[in-house]
């Protein structure tokens, strides 16, 4: 069976290459999702539905910076490409994730960066940033007007 630290470091790759349904078989069936900017999502339907449809409008990526892990927990701190800094804390159980918090700064996310407005949107109309951890997609047109 997979150590916390080693389902984390799964997530962080399926979650860089925008791989919903590898993602998603990381939960726990009835996992919560709890990214403290934004209201908990739970359950692995709900954790699939949030995943497709961030990826379907943000570009995100996650820069490991480190991955502890402390019996059933792994802690998770990451930045993006673009300095935005955060941690996510996953309790895995029996190989899943079955509950899952993240720290970052929706206010940093969202500010305006005018020196990089011609590289927020790439050739796909989406918005290409650094990571925004589940349960915070931004909509089109928030970033770089």
């Amino acid at each position: 069976m997979l150590r916390p630290k080693e389902v984390v470091q799964l997530w962080v790759d399926a979650f860089n290459r925008h791989d919903v349904e590898a993602i998603t078989a990381l939960y726990h069936e009835n996992a919560t999702n709890h990214q403290v900017a934004n209201e908990p999502v739970v359950g692995i339907e709900a954790i699939h539905t949030m995943f497709t449809s961030e990826f379907s409008t943000v570009d995100m990526t996650a820069i490991v910076e480190n991955i502890f892990e402390d019996g059933q927990w792994a802690i998770l701190e990451w930045r993006d490409p673009l300095g935005v800094r955060g941690c996510g804390f996953f309790q895995v159980v029996n190989g899943k994730i079955l509950f899952q918090r993240g720290y970052w700064d929706k206010l940093s996310f969202l500010k305006p960066n005018t020196s990089s407005a011609n590289t927020i949107r790439n050739n796909t109309g989406r918005i290409s940033r650094g990571i925004m951890l589940p349960g915070g997609a931004i909509k089109l047109g928030e970033r770089g007007q």
